[in-house]
């Protein structure tokens, strides 16, 4: 089996897992679909894995870089990103807590499409990637350099991951204050998993951008199973929620 199978399948089954665990135990079952088509196929976005290839590269060509440094510097990076997301997603909540769970429905429909048809067409949906590309190869190998890069980086994804947010935050914005605190971050601990399996369980650098490189390449596939899945949560919302 190619390592980008193994790695995806290993980023499916820890995020169910840990997903089922967590639901059930605040009795919230009712959540488990919602959060688990939501947050996978966030996890799996390519626009994602393009911005961590970059990364990846830019770390690989600094010379005389030790293993444990590069792990601290993609650690920052990853827990960066972590942060302004969930950060992002307490706005997301506040913002949308009026809004109507059948919106939430239309929406996941509508994203689905377009992330099937721009995945399916092969468009990038990196907002200003030639920036963040000059970014990533001008910045320092750093443990703070990385962070405040993946603070930024965290904004050019939004144009990828806005509709999954978008949906998710109406969801949880309905429960409870402390529950959706939670709820949010079982979603950005999800969201970030991929980026951690790939630093962590591969062997060295050159093999960590390889397989995020290989990842990246199955981008249209990705897009139409992630748009597939947003597609059938809308439908289940809009008649099942």
């Amino acid at each position: 089996m190619k390592d980008e199978i193994k790695a995806l399948l290993l980023i499916i089954s820890l995020s169910f897992g840990l997903t089922i665990v967590v639901l059930s135990l605040v009795h919230l079952q009712s959540m488990i679909f919602p959060l688990i088509s939501l947050a996978v196929s966030d996890s799996i976005n390519p626009c994602t894995f393009v911005i961590y290839t970059m990364f990846l590269i830019a770390l690989s060509l600094k010379e005389s870089i030790s293993k444990r440094r590069i792990y601290a510097i993609g650690l920052a990076f990853v827990v960066a990103i972590y942060i302004s997301y969930y950060l992002l997603g307490v706005g997301l909540v506040i913002f949308t807590k009026s809004i109507p769970t059948w919106i939430a429905g239309i929406v996941s429909i509508l994203f689905g499409g377009y992330t099937v048809i721009t995945g399916y067409l092969e468009k990038s949906r990196v907002a200003g990637k030639k920036k963040v590309r000059k970014s990533i190869f001008r910045q320092e190998a750093s443990i703070l350099g990385a962070f405040a890069l993946g603070v930024m980086v965290s904004f050019t994804l939004l144009p990828c991951s806005a509709g999954s947010y978008l949906i998710y935050a109406i969801l949880i914005s309905k429960i409870g204050k402390a529950l959706t605190w939670i709820l949010l971050g079982l979603y950005n601990i999800i969201f970030v998993l991929p980026l951690l399996i790939i630093l962590f369980t591969v062997g060295s650098i050159t093999e960590s951008k390889s397989l995020s490189q290989k990842i990246v390449q199955r981008s249209r596939e990705l897009s139409i199973v992630a748009g597939s899945a947003l597609i059938i949560l809308g439908i289940y919302v809009l008649f099942f929620y």
